[in-house]
């Protein structure tokens, strides 16, 4: 696969510890590249160690425009005095998700008072330009750049001290492995993550952003199907305990492994659950797109025709897709909206007190809703 990124910056990646409360956060050492880049017209962004090749990335979120925000992390506005760091450190949040990935600049500090956690013009102008491309905006990134100019308490006499070349590219192939370490340290942050932006969403409270593109049939079937729910839905209860939505808990790191993994007949099983036309249309590339409804005769002549490896090709980009974040979220919301009775009836899938409030007729509600949908899932694999 040919990538062109459309930027790409020195960073490194945090992980994040969340045994306890506050929750810890601690910079990863390994050199590492953020770089996004498109591919069939959606925007990917991606995070590697600098030996890595550019297409095998470790982190590969696909992204929905405006769902995500790439934003600077300023201890100096935390409510609390454990949310302090020892570098710079940025955020990628999304609209439709609690999730978050927490990125540490690894390129120089370039305060002159030495202060680590200072994010110099040409430090926020970069997480500008990300924000901005996130946003579906388009940004002339190699002219941006090329306009950084960095002043007030700017230092760059030491120049990069990470590696011998530029630290942030607008085109190009970055595709050469590097060494070197970073320049925040590998203790970036005590802090709590949780408390970054007060006003952020949380488990799904604001709802989801729709994808602008993705087939259409299937945006109509889970769009109907979901319709339908609310309609059937009733009184739901309050917000309840926080609990993640199905989109937190399906990831790509989670998904994609089972599915390349999986046995043929459980492959097959879960193209079943495709729309007809995902199948037919993966193997017409090169013909017209016919709006008809595939027949079940080409259904299964689709299926025959491809190999084990291109069934688990055409899974694993169905589990990256933005369609499939976002039917996961607005299956969450209907959850979460009263809907768990209908859900999981439709489903088959036995939940406790049938999805009602014990002792009333009552729907669960909020995160409650989703947490005894996630039970009722467990349980039922585990029965069968």
């Amino acid at each position: 696969m040919s990538i062109t990124p459309i930027i790409t910056f020195k960073a490194g990646i945090c992980e994040v510890d969340t045994s306890s409360r506050p929750y810890k956060v601690k910079a990863s050492p390994r050199p590492g590249y953020i770089y996004l880049f498109t591919e069939d017209e959606l925007l990917h962004f991606c995070w590697r160690e600098r030996s890595v090749p550019l297409d095998q990335p470790e982190l590969d979120l696909v992204m929905i425009p405006t769902d995500g925000q790439f934003v600077p992390y300023d201890a100096n506005n935390q409510p609390h005095v454990s949310a302090k760091t020892n570098g710079r450190l940025f955020v990628l949040k999304f609209l439709s998700s609690s999730q978050r990935h927490l990125f540490w600049l690894q390129s120089k500090p370039q305060g002159r008072n030495g202060d680590p956690t200072w994010f110099s013009p040409r430090d926020r102008k970069i997480g500008d330009i990300v924000h901005r491309l996130l946003q579906g905006e388009e940004v002339d990134v190699a002219h941006e750049l090329a306009a950084i100019n960095n002043t007030d308490n700017d230092d760059r006499r030491g120049g990069d001290d990470d590696e011998p070349m530029e630290d942030v590219e607008g085109h190009g192939n970055p595709d050469e492995p590097h060494e070197g370490d970073g320049g925040a340290g590998p203790g970036a942050t005590g802090g709590d993550v949780r408390q970054e932006g007060e006003s952020a969403r949380e488990g799904g409270a604001d709802g989801a952003r729709a994808a602008a593109s993705g087939p259409p049939d299937a945006a109509a079937a889970v769009r109907n199907f979901l319709d339908s729910l609310r309609g059937n839905a009733g009184t739901s209860q309050g917000e309840g305990n926080f609990y993640p939505l199905l989109s937190d808990l399906l990831t790509p790191p989670i998904t994609v492994p089972v599915a390349r993994e999986a046995t043929e007949e459980q492959i097959d099983e879960l193209l079943s659950f495709l729309p007809p036309s995902i199948l037919v249309f993966s193997q017409q590339v090169d013909q017209e797109e016919d709006t008809a409804e595939p027949t079940a005769a080409a259904v299964q002549a689709a299926k025959e025709a491809m190999s084990l490896g291109q069934k688990k090709a055409l899974l694993e980009k169905v589990l990256r897709s933005p369609l499939f974040h976002q039917s996961l979220t607005s299956l969450s919301m209907a959850i979460r909206d009263g809907g768990l009775p209908s859900i999981a009836d439709a489903l088959s899938i036995k939940v406790e007190n049938g999805g009602y409030i014990r002792g009333s007729q009552v729907p669960l509600g909020g995160g409650d809703a989703v947490e005894a949908f996630v039970e009722g899932v467990k349980k039922s694999v585990q029965k069968k």
